[in-house]
Parts: structure tokens; C-alpha cells; sequence
């Protein structure tokens, strides 16, 4: 099967990898780009923790194909910290204890990060049902339900 170039621009840097057609963009991210902040879990698209945002918006990583990606900006919770400087939501993770395993974080963080982008004041709701395709089984949630209200108000929480 022949491969078919893609380029996107994943966390701010131009990039480019030959793929199959079918291959995820989970796949490309972690095997040919070496992106490992985005994780397997499912492969079905239902616990979340392959959450990145494309153009903006969080999508499933394992189910959304690279190819689909060609010219978009692709943004993985490694893309979140500005050099040494974390990012509001990954501060507030930490402050609020909101990682415990932390599987589920990179997913929890790119979900939050898509919200505040659109809605610095979101209400306790709107967070958890930004981030209700993801799932965490360490926390109960609170935790991280507490952590994105804080960052929301934090200086730089729209920051791409």
C-alpha cells in the first residue's frame, strides 16, 4: 500500500509524516511524531484519553484519521506549556491535585483547554460536560472539576 504524505502543525511546530490512509492520527502522533502525550486507552473513542484538539475543537484522536489533519493545527497537552512556564490548567492540575495516575490527564487538560479557549467564566456544568467523554477512574472528578474553575480566572488561561 502506497503512503500518503500529511502535513499539520502539531503544538505550534510544522510537521509531515507518510502514512497509510486508514492510520489514526493517534498512531501517527505517537509512533511517527513521537508524541506521546495523547494515550491509547479504548480505541474506540470512549474513555477520552486521547483527546487533542484539531483547529481548536477536542477530538478522538484514535478515531480521527491523519489524513483528516492535512494542513490543520493539531494541539496535544504537550503544546499547552509555554517553554518552562505551565500553562494555568496544568498549574491548577497540580495545585488542586487533579492527577492522581495521571492517564487521563493529557485528555482532561486538552478538553479544559478547548473550554476556557471559548469560556473564561464557565459554570461548574459546563465543565463537566466539556470534559464528559473523559474518563478518569482515580479521582472522582472533583479534583479536576475544582482545578479548571480555578485556572478559568488564572492570568493566561486563554493562551494558545
Amino acid at each position: 500500500m502506497a503512503k500518503t504524505p500529511v502535513q499539520f502543525r502539531l503544538n505550534g511546530s510544522d510537521r509531515a509524516a507518510f502514512v497509510d490512509a486508514p492510520e489514526t492520527l493517534l498512531n501517527t502522533l505517537r509512533r511517527g511524531l513521537g508524541e506521546f502525550a495523547p494515550k491509547y486507552g479504548c480505541g474506540q473513542g470512549t474513555c477520552g484519553v486521547c483527546t487533542v484538539l484539531v483547529d481548536g475543537e477536542p477530538v478522538l484522536s484514535c478515531l480521527t484519521l491523519s489524513v483528516a489533519c492535512e494542513g490543520r493545527h493539531v494541539e496535544t497537552a504537550s503544546g499547552l506549556a509555554d517553554g518552562p512556564e505551565l500553562h494555568p490548567l496544568q498549574a491548577a492540575f497540580m495545585d488542586h491535585f487533579a492527577a492522581q495516575c495521571g492517564f487521563c490527564t493529557p485528555g482532561m487538560l486538552t478538553a479544559a483547554r478547548a473550554l476556557l479557549a471559548k469560556n473564561l467564566s464557565p459554570t461548574r456544568d459546563e465543565v463537566i460536560e466539556a470534559i464528559s467523554g473523559n474518563i478518569c477512574r482515580c479521582t472522582g472528578y472533583e479534583p479536576i472539576v475544582t482545578a479548571i474553575l480555578a485556572a478559568a480566572n488564572a492570568p493566561g488561561a486563554r493562551r494558545a
